[in-house]
């Protein structure tokens, strides 16, 4: 690239880069295309990869690229998941960001991407890393994958949305099929770790990939990974290994691990009276569905069965979600809404096993969104539809 266009990069790294595309360029040297794409992808780099937003030199790929590559929060979880080993290979590299982070725990990495453009920004960033480890290559991964040795671990995200754009959800209809290729992949290393979609029902992909006759397979470790309580990212790690599967709750630092096998059923409560303390799961507990591993591990009784709330009368400090302190409990009956209600005019409201949307409630209880009153409508065992009024504990 040339010096006038990394000047420009330089001198506009702050711009507002709708606002600078519409600007008349005074040098003609600059190639304002690549300029504004650079600008674009640093700046979102800033939030997504920021030990790479403050190196000079990265190069960053086109919106759609940065739009999907992994934040540096869930390449640096995945880095510690897959371990140590002499060959890692990355059968769908994207421009790389998983394969830097999981490749200094490697000696040896290969980095398969069918997108030249990809390959190429992937070889300079891993230059300017100092991962010299890194063999990039320009070709198609299930072709690699074919003539390819043995490998420690594996990896592969395949592509989630179909030949027209739409989003999919199921193992079956990602690009390239998993189910196919499992078998092989196994073969050829010792672990494999798929990254899915967050919208995929673990339970399922799970099923779907043991439920193979031939060259049978085994998922060892599901692990459900959310950032600041959105769940981002599904692993499964995948091994020719029959083990206790092992399900990780992941949301930032918090992580809830227990073993899978026999469902354990939540505590359900039989009666209420003025609990202190509601709970919500974060949202990796709730993809996971373990409420009845919550329940024993915390000793919280579950509201309902299908409520997936948790009250105590008792803090608990350690508990992976919010916590909220219930001011007042109401039931539906409209003059004890409205006592319950007075002088509330602002509140964040959630539904919860309700037969009312969040929009339909609000409506009816006549609340604007917003403040620091939480609203939580759910059912409880035996006593029906019910409101918890609640501040959020500090």
């Amino acid at each position: 690239m040339n010096q006038a266009t990394l000047d420009f990069i330089r001198e506009h790294a702050e711009a507002d880069v709708r606002q600078l595309a519409l600007r008349k360029l005074k040098n003609p040297e600059v190639d304002l295309m690549y300029a504004l794409e650079q600008i674009a992808g640093r700046q979102k780099a800033r939030i997504k990869i920021p030990s790479w937003a403050v190196k000079d030199g990265m190069i960053y790929p086109p919106h759609l690229s940065m739009e999907q590559c992994s934040s540096e929060q869930t390449a640096r979880y995945k880095a510690g998941i897959a371990g140590k080993g002499e060959l890692f290979v990355d059968l769908t590299a994207g421009f790389g960001v998983d394969t830097a982070f999981i490749a200094e725990g490697f000696q040896r990495v290969v980095s398969v991407e069918r997108q030249e453009r990809l390959c190429q920004i992937a070889a300079e960033n891993h230059k300017r890393l100092g991962l010299k480890q890194i063999e990039v290559i320009c070709g198609d991964g299930i072709a690699y994958l074919h003539q390819m040795s043995h490998a420690d671990l594996l990896f592969m995200d395949p592509a989630r949305r179909d030949a027209h754009g739409g989003r999919t959800y199921d193992i079956s209809d990602c690009e390239p099929n998993v189910l196919e290729l499992i078998g092989e992949m196994t073969e050829k290393a010792d672990r494999v770790m798929l990254k899915l979609s967050p919208m995929l029902d673990w339970r399922k992909a799970v099923e779907d990939l043991q439920s193979r006759k031939v060259s049978p397979v085994f998922v060892n470790e599901v692990h459900i990974l959310s950032v600041a309580n959105e769940c981002k990212e599904l692993l499964l790690i995948v091994t020719k290994n029959e083990k206790p599967l092992h399900i990780y709750c992941v949301n930032n630092e918090e992580v809830f691990d227990y073993q899978a096998g026999q469902t354990k059923q939540a505590l359900i409560c039989s009666r209420i009276t003025n609990p202190c303390f509601l709970y919500e799961p974060n949202a990796s507990l709730m993809k996971a569905g373990c409420f009845g591993e919550i329940s024993e591990r915390y000793q919280l009784a579950q509201l309902d069965d299908n409520s997936h709330l948790f009250v105590a009368d008792r803090e608990i400090p350690d508990f992976p979600g919010r916590c909220f302190v219930v001011e007042q409990m109401t039931s539906m009956n409209k003059r004890e809404m409205k006592q319950a209600l007075a002088g509330i005019t602002k509140a964040n409201i959630a539904v919860r096993n309700f037969p009312l949307s969040v929009a339909d409630l609000r409506k009816r209880l006549n609340i604007k969104d917003g403040g620091d009153v939480f609203i939580f409508a759910t059912t409880v065992a035996n006593l029906g539809h019910q409101l918890f009024i609640c501040r959020k504990k500090s």
